[in-house]
């Protein structure tokens, strides 16, 4: 199974989980929350709300280079002062990556708790209702003995010994009172049984109940945790998209200031286009040179193809094939579970993973074993999840509505994995579903 999943699903009977966080209020409740959960989930790596601001505040531009050139104590100062930022850069991008990874952790162990709660909870209730019937059973047959003693209650075998006049007919009654002590010795038995029973169901329905507002506790805590590592991941892309924004340009100014045969920025600048022209023209060689290699050999082959259509807009999530099914298995890593909770589908790295249905994406992050994960919710309590997500493999964000057989993001092995594919699952009212079924129901083969 060199692409097979972890297991990374939620262990035992992980049913119903997390999904009425489908519901518009658990979105509004993600909305008003981020802000400051997200300040707690990431304070202890020192990351402010601010900092952005600040970093911002502080890039040098083109003409502040172009002064810096002029004087060398003033072109030393500057390039301390960007290789400083973008040290700072570089670690903020570390540290907001860092916290998105702890809180995701922490999230998943959340989510992993409520799953072994609900599963507890069921467990409970199902013996409670299996005793119920235990009683009603032992009950009917109590009173179904009892009405027949009363239908013979009339019975003078015992006045018919006293006034026996012979042994053959004493020793007949004797028998048939014993036979009819024995009966009655069989009611109450049957009466004890049914009221153990009865007692015994009651005590588990307690303990069910009590089971199930642990459950409830553990869900709000695992919602919470949820709305922090949402956070956390929105803090650690900003930090991202602010290094893609502006690193580039800072290494370009660096490189300015460096070169000693430019006096000018626009001497530089100019020397940089000259051999980005170079670069681009030997690429484009290159690139025709392997197309009519390819022709020549006659082309290769392709893999599956993925967002092939169902009904009701349903799609397959990726091409490829299917390397891991649902249910028990061995484990193949330490970190993995030994019952599998979606359908794994290998078709290499980066390979386009699709939503399977219209929907709003209610998470996009790290998730513990799951690595990066992506969770759609499509209303009437139906959800997917998407994991083993590649590092900078997001197309899609926290809040978006997506469409289905849209590009969500791109197949890596993150997380608790042991090669690059997509680890698909179905939830239904919080439930695990086993996806195999469900999407040949809807004309989706995976």
């Amino acid at each position: 199974m060199a692409s097979d999943d972890c297991g990374c699903a939620p262990t035992s009977a992980e049913s119903r989980a997390f999904w009425s966080k489908d519901s518009v209020s658990r979105r509004g409740a993600l909305g008003l929350g981020l802000g400051a959960l997200g300040v707690v989930a990431l304070s202890a790596f020192g990351i402010g709300a601010t900092t952005s601001a600040a970093y911002a505040a502080t890039y040098p531009s083109w003409d502040d280079v172009q002064r810096a050139m002029s004087n060398q104590n003033a072109k030393a100062a500057e390039v301390t002062r960007i290789e400083g930022l973008i040290q700072s850069l570089t670690q903020k991008v570390a540290d907001t990556q860092a916290a998105a990874e702890l809180a995701g952790a922490e999230f998943d162990a959340a989510q992993q708790a409520y799953f072994d709660a609900i599963a507890a909870a069921d467990a409970l209730q199902a013996q409670a209702d299996a005793q119920a019937l235990a009683a009603d059973e032992a009950t009917r047959k109590a009173a179904q003995l009892a009405a027949q003693l009363y239908r013979n209650g009339g019975d003078d075998t015992a006045l018919q010994l006293f006034f026996s006049e012979s042994a053959d007919d004493a020793d007949d009654l004797l028998s048939r009172l014993g036979s009819m002590d024995k009966v009655y010795q069989y009611n109450q038995t049957m009466y004890d049984n049914a009221v153990a029973a009865r007692n015994s169901a009651q005590s588990l329905s307690d303990q069910a109940k009590v089971a199930r507002d642990e459950r409830d506790r553990l869900q709000q805590i695992a919602e919470q945790k949820m709305i922090a590592a949402q956070e956390a991941a929105a803090a650690a892309q900003a930090a991202l998209d602010e290094q893609t924004t502006n690193l580039a340009t800072m290494q370009a100014q660096l490189a300015a200031l460096k070169d000693q045969t430019a006096t000018t920025v626009a001497g530089y600048q100019e020397g940089v286009r000259v051999a980005e022209e170079e670069r681009k023209r030997r690429e484009a060689a290159e690139a025709a040179a392997a197309a009519a290699a390819a022709a020549a050999n006659g082309g290769g082959g392709g893999g599956g193809t993925g967002g092939s259509p169902g009904s009701g807009g349903w799609v397959r999530p990726q091409g490829g094939h299917r390397s891991a099914g649902f249910g028990p298995r061995p484990k193949p890593c330490a970190a993995c579970s030994g019952y599998h909770y979606g359908v794994d589908l290998a078709n290499g790295c980066g390979a386009a993973i699709y939503a399977a249905q219209s929907g709003t994406v209610d998470y996009a992050g790290p998730r513990g074993n799951y690595g990066n994960y992506i969770r759609i919710q499509h209303g009437g309590g139906v959800a997917t999840g998407y994991a083993h997500i590649r590092d900078g493999g997001f197309a899609v964000r926290s809040g978006q509505w997506v469409n289905s057989g849209q590009v969500i993001a791109y197949a890596g092995n993150t997380g608790a994995s042991v090669g690059c594919h997509l680890h698909f699952e179905v939830y239904i009212n919080g439930g695990y579903t086993n996806p195999i079924p469900f999407m040949a129901d809807r004309g989706v083969s995976v």
